[in-house]
C-alpha cells in the first residue's frame, strides 16, 4: 500500500484493515452507483443459485416444433433454433459464467498472493525467478494464451478454469510483489523482525492484510475480463461442452438467425454486457475508494 497513505493511518492510531473495516462501508453507501452496482450483483447471484427451481423449463430440452419463437407469454424470451428456452438457458447460464469466474478469480488471488509475496519479501534468487515467470505469462495476449491451453486440453469446466488460471494468476503475483516490496519497507515491518518474528508470521500478519486490499480491487475488475473470456472460448466452440448452457454458447449459436431470430443473440449478449458493466462499477468505485493517489481515494 502507499507509503504516505499508510503512513497517514499509523498517526490516526489504527491499521490499515481496520480503517478499511470502518471506513470502507461508509463510503461505499455514499455512492450510489455502487450500490446500484451491489444490488445488481445481488439479483445476478440470486438468479443464478436458484436457476434451477426459477427455470419454466429445461434448458436442455429439444423442441424443435416450438423452434425459433418468439418471446411469448410462454416462453418470455422465446425459444432457440432447438426450441430450448431462452430464459431457462440463460438463467442456468448465469449460474454457470458466475461459478466459473468465481473459481478462477479465486485460484488466481491464491496463486498470486502466495508466489507474489515470496518474490516481494524475499528477494534477490526468489524474486528475480518469479518475476522472470510473470513476464513470461504476462506476455503473450491472454485470450490467444487461454486458446492454446484449450486446445491442448479440451472442453470441460475443470479444464476451463484451469486454463483461464494459468491465464490469469500473473497479474495479482506482479501486483502483490509490488506492494510487499513497499509495505516491508514500513517501521512496523522492520519492529517485528528486529523483535525475532518469523517470515510466515510477518507475512500473515503485517504484509497481507495491509496489501491485500489492492488485489481485492484487481479481482473485482478481472472478474467481469473472466466473465468475457468464458464468453469468447465457449463462443469460439472450444470452452465448455454442448450441454452446459453458457452465453458465450448461446450467441456462437444465434448469430446464424440474426436476421429472422435476433433476440437469441440480444439477450445473452445483455446479460454479458450488464455483468461486466456491474464489476466494472464495482471495482472502479473500490480503486477510488482504496486508492490514496486516485482523485476522491482518500478514506478520511
Amino acid at each position: 500500500m502507499d507509503n504516505v497513505f499508510t503512513n497517514r493511518l499509523r498517526k490516526k492510531n489504527f491499521s490499515l484493515p481496520e480503517a478499511y473495516g470502518s471506513q470502507f462501508v461508509k463510503r461505499v453507501f455514499q455512492r450510489k452507483d455502487m450500490l446500484f452496482a451491489l444490488a445488481a450483483l445481488l439479483l445476478f447471484a440470486g438468479l443464478s443459485i436458484f436457476a434451477p427451481l426459477l427455470s419454466p423449463y429445461d434448458p436442455n430440452a429439444i423442441d424443435l416444433k416450438n423452434k425459433n419463437l418468439n418471446p411469448s407469454e410462454e416462453h418470455l424470451l422465446g425459444t432457440d433454433y432447438l426450441g430450448r428456452d431462452l430464459l431457462s438457458r440463460i438463467l442456468i447460464g448465469a449460474r454457470t459464467s458466475l461459478s466459473i469466474a468465481s473459481g478462477v478469480v479465486l485460484i488466481s488471488l491464491f496463486l498470486g498472493t502466495a508466489t507474489g509475496c515470496a518474490a516481494g519479501y524475499y528477494g534477490g534468487f526468489v524474486d528475480e525467478s518469479i518475476s522472470r515467470v510473470t513476464d513470461i505469462f504476462l506476455s503473450f495476449p491472454s485470450v490467444i494464451f487461454a486458446l492454446t491451453i484449450m486446445g491442448a486440453l479440451g472442453a470441460g469446466v475443470f479444464n476451463l478454469m484451469l486454463a483461464l488460471s494459468i491465464v490469469h494468476w500473473a497479474k495479482y503475483a506482479r501486483m502483490m510483489r509490488g506492494q510487499v516490496l513497499s509495505i516491508k519497507k514500513q517501521e512496523f515491518v522492520l519492529s517485528a523482525i528486529t523483535g525475532g518474528a518469523g517470515d510466515f508470521y510477518i507475512i500473515r500478519k503485517h504484509i497481507v492484510p495491509n496489501a491485500i486490499a489492492t488485489l481485492f480491487v484487481l479481482a473485482t475488475i478481472d472478474f467481469g475480463h473472466v466473465i468475457l473470456s468464458i464468453a469468447t472460448l465457449s463462443f469460439l466452440g472450444i470452452g465448455l461442452p454442448a450441454d452446459v448452457p453458457e452465453w458465450g454458447a448461446m450467441l456462437s449459436a444465434g448469430k446464424e438467425f440474426m436476421r429472422t431470430a435476433p433476440y437469441q443473440t440480444i439477450f445473452p449478449g445483455l446479460a454479458i454486457t450488464f455483468i461486466v458493466i456491474i464489476f466494472s462499477i464495482l471495482g472502479d468505485g473500490m480503486r477510488d475508494i482504496l486508492d490514496p493517489n486516485h482523485e476522491g481515494g482518500e478514506i478520511d
